[in-house]
């Protein structure tokens, strides 16, 4: 793999091919996609290589010290040795970037291989294409959130430290000096906690990004507009707290804060800035300094960072880990903005080539992202990128098993895995009081809960050995209603076993669990599973298609769905496990959609507009039709949960959240009452497939559609993360 690196003697600056680090316990190892330069720290890292000796020593009189009190320990020939063989060396550059997780090493449980992660630490976040990251130093990436974005974790990790180390509160004053990278963030994060936000900058650009982003005013350190802004917002009395954020050898920031912070106001030192405290002025205002430790507590404690003990949260609340998710988490919902820092984007093999005009001035910058091999490029002017694309696997069956035989008057033995609210609520019912049912087996992992369930509904038996279950050639089939996570295994190892399948949507939460659930149907020749797509079994809903009729042009379909805020510990909550919302319901609403155009999508563009789990899907049709799917989690809970319109050839089909449809065109249809209660196809759905297992005939949705389907849910990741509509290809 290649990683940047520096020779701090020379200042020899390389892209070098180095081994890729192995994937040790406690840790991931992650396949980097964006990683930010710090155009401060690294910088001056940088820029202090390029020095002569005599201006490395004056440059850092803290490792002058160590020299003197190795010399005076070891020996001036040891010493000389010592030092000469660590300058000559090359160090890794980096700290903070966004990446995709490769490998998983033992004892991590909260993420897995394809998760997109944000990643933290000047020996774990570097610039090269692979990192080990251990457990503390990483935090999963929100959904919607873009990648590039993501990078900007670890700056925001300090900007937000050293603001929580100011302890804002609603309706202060702060005044932020030097607005370079992480000055604009503490900006932005002020103004986010209610605080109204005076930047002092040299650079008249930067001034007018922040207040772009927010800032109440802004202006050069030794303007006196600056000091009548806070005179004005602060009626004379000077502003609560002072964050230096600035570099440099100068010692104005620290005179700036004494003179325009208010008396026993609260200076926080961010930046690396001289610091020769004028007495008088500190002493009589009584000022509070305080000094922000990097990214947060956790930093520099090796059984923190690297062995992964994490602090309780009732003794610490805001760790390295947790300051870098509630980062993310902001960024993610649009409280604050990092599209507007990047400056340049820069692909990584160009690295040496970017810190050179960096380092010369010649790029004005104020972040600048590497772009690491697999992203998407940026559209040259005049041209379009390529479009990304997902591969839909193909369904392969070698020599297709025939449907078990059984006698046409025997009941069909079913057995379900699983008995949560979902099975007891909407399915079991259904198949309880169905005439040549038998309810066989009931496996959960836990023995009570399958003895309720055999209770109320009659299984015959009740057990929690899976396996047992599999092997009993007496049952027909398997419904699959577990948590998300463990659909898509659970599924193959049925198919594996010869049984027919019904498995509760999601089929899959990652590419690699569909393609192992088809790879199970190609090696056992069983392709009889059916996934719990159930509203295209609507009555109501296939009434009106039935009368919305044919139809030879492109339609338009929009679906709103109006999901509503899950309760707080919902294990839908548990992203990292079971996977987002969308990925786990959305292929009902992609499902509804390609039934009714009776077609597969074949691109997906997806965006993220308030920067929560709100989402518009937008699926492309082979002729020209497209699907809207809007899946809304901040609607009014009172306001009905799915709504659609079809639009094609004069005609119009309208469905009202199940309880009511219409069909117009040349005549006008409308359901004439409304049902006792909202169907949405279960029942039916038990029905099709309950009679496929009794005939052995085919299961009422071909493999080929469920597997479009999924690919199509599981595509919308992708393209919230490229930002650019994903094309779906079929492979061959």
């Amino acid at each position: 793999m290649k990683q940047v690196v520096q020779n701090y003697k020379s200042g020899e600056l390389a892209v070098l091919d180095v081994p890729v680090p192995g994937c040790k316990p406690g840790g991931v190892l992650v396949r980097s996609a964006y990683s930010l330069i710090s155009t401060g720290t690294e910088l001056m890292k940088v820029s202090e290589a390029g020095m002569s000796m005599l201006g490395k020593a004056r440059s850092r009189p803290d490792q002058v010290a160590k020299v003197m009190q190795s010399v005076a320990t070891n020996g001036l020939p040891a010493t000389y040795r010592k030092v000469m063989g660590k300058l000559d060396s090359y160090t890794p550059l980096g700290y903070s970037l966004c990446g995709v997780v490769e490998q998983v090493g033992a004892g991590v449980d909260d993420v897995k291989a394809g998760d997109l992660v944000a990643c933290a630490g000047n020996e774990h976040a570097l610039h090269a294409e692979l990192n080990w990251v251990p457990k503390n130093l990483y935090t999963p990436v929100p959904d919607g959130l873009a990648p590039r974005h993501a990078a900007f974790g670890t700056v925001g990790s300090i900007a937000m430290q050293g603001v929580r180390q100011g302890e804002p509160r609603l309706g202060e004053v702060a005044l932020v000096i030097g607005l370079g990278l992480i000055g604009q963030l503490v900006a932005q994060l002020l103004t986010a906690s209610g605080v109204r936000v005076v930047g002092a900058d040299p650079d008249p650009a930067r001034c007018e990004l922040a207040e772009r982003l927010g800032a109440v005013a802004c202006g050069d350190p030794a303007s006196a507009a600056l000091e009548a802004a806070v005179a004005e917002l602060t009626d004379g009395h000077g502003v609560d707290q002072v964050y230096l954020a600035a570099g440099g050898g100068s010692n104005q920031p620290v005179e700036l804060a004494a003179r325009l912070c208010r008396d026993r106001g609260r200076v926080v030192d961010i930046g690396k800035c001289r610091l020769d405290l004028p007495w008088n002025a500190y002493y009589e205002k009584e000022l509070d300094v305080r000094f922000s430790r990097s990214y947060g507590p956790g930093r520099y404690d090796p059984e923190y960072e690297l062995e992964g003990r994490d602090y309780p949260i009732g003794y610490v609340r805001w760790t390295e880990r947790r300051n870098l998710a509630c980062f993310l988490d902001l960024v993610a919902r649009g409280r604050v903005d990092v599209e507007p820092l990047v400056s340049h984007v820069a692909d990584f093999e160009d690295a040496v080539e970017t810190y050179r005009r960096l380092k010369d001035g010649e790029l004005k910058a104020v972040a600048v992202l590497f772009r690491y091999p697999g992203q998407p490029d940026e559209a040259p002017e005049g041209e379009t990128a390529q479009a990304p694309s997902v591969a839909v696997p193909a369904v392969r069956r070698s020599g297709t098993a025939p449907a078990p035989a059984r006698s046409a008057t025997s009941p069909v033995r079913l057995a379900f895995v699983g008995a949560g609210n979902y099975a007891t609520s909407m399915l079991l019912p259904h198949l309880a009081r169905r005439e040549g049912v038998e309810l066989s087996t009931v496996v959960t992992t836990t023995a009570l809960s399958a003895a309720n369930a055999q209770r109320k509904f009659g299984f015959a038996e009740a057990t929690t050995d899976l396996d047992a279950v599999l092997g009993d050639k007496s049952i027909d089939a398997v419904f699959v209603v577990t948590r998300h996570s463990s659909h898509a295994e659970l599924t193959r190892q049925a198919l594996l076993a010869g049984k027919t399948v019904f498995v509760e949507k999601p089929l899959a939460l990652t590419e690699d669990e569909l393609a192992g659930v088809l790879a199970a149907v190609e090696e056992s020749g069983n392709d009889r599973v059916q996934v719990g797509f159930n509203r295209r079994f609507a009555p109501l809903l296939t009434e009106a298609k039935r009368r919305f009729g044919a139809r030879t042009g492109p339609a338009s379909l929009r679906y709103l769905v109006n999901a509503g805020r899950l309760q707080q510990g919902s294990w839908y909550l548990r992203q990292g496990t079971e996977g987002s919302r969308f990925e786990g319901e959305g292929g009902h609403f992609v499902d509804t959609a390609s039934w009714l155009l009776d077609a597969d999508p074949v691109s997906v563009y997806a965006v993220a507009p308030s920067g929560n789990e709100d989402l518009q899907v937008v699926l492309r049709y082979p002729d020209g039709s497209t699907a809207t799917i809007s899946y809304v989690t901040t609607g009014a809970p009172g306001f009905p949960k799915e709504s659609l319109d079809l639009l094609a050839d004069g005609k119009v089909l309208k469905l009202d959240d199940f309880v009511r449809a219409s069909v117009y065109g040349r005549s006008r249809w409308q359901s004439s009452r409304l049902p006792r209660a909202r169907d949405k196809g279960q029942n039916a759905e038990l029905a099709a497939f309950v009679k496929a297992v009794r005939t052995g005939g085919p299961m009422p949705v071909p493999l080929e559609s469920l597997v479009a389907t999924t690919a199509a849910t599981l595509a919308v990741r992708s393209a919230l993360a490229s930002g650019a509509p994903v094309e779906l290809e079929r492979a061959r």
